[in-house]
């Protein structure tokens, strides 16, 4: 059966919550989240920090595959592709993410960020299915 995930609960994503994440739609096998941008999200040069694009895919992808397991099973990210296409300053960045398969101890997922209907990124992840009692 998969899981309810919690679009917004409060301490669910610690780490998301401080850069300003958040899940606007979780069906099965599928995500979107999306970010304001910020000056305190910027790099030296002024513009978005890769690293919050990557946090913003990994999150969506999680979400994305997360929403596909059964209640005793958790995921965990194993490898990230990622390709920017352009640079961003400021706005609303969203990110969709999509399960392209789902095997029993492998789930493969893609992810598109845009802002204003512009392609800011396109990332695939691989990430490793595992039972919840194995993360204790």
């Amino acid at each position: 059966m998969p899981k309810d995930v919690p679009q917004s609960s409060k301490d669910f994503n610690p780490f998301g919550e401080l850069i300003g994440l958040s899940f606007s739609k979780l069906a099965s096998g599928y995500s979107q989240c999306g970010l304001e941008i910020h000056e305190k999200l910027h790099n030296p040069y002024g513009v978005l920090h890769g690293g919050v694009i990557y946090s913003l895919v990994d999150t969506g992808m999680g979400g994305a595959l997360f929403s596909r397991l059964d209640d005793d099973q958790l995921c965990a990210t194993v490898e990230i592709k990622i390709s920017y296409f352009r640079f961003v300053t400021s706005g609303t960045l969203s990110c969709e993410s999509k399960v392209v398969h789902k095997g029993r101890r492998l789930g493969f997922v893609e992810s598109e960020v845009s802002i204003d209907d512009h392609l800011v990124a396109k990332a695939t992840g691989t990430f490793s299915i595992f039972e919840a009692d194995k993360l204790r």
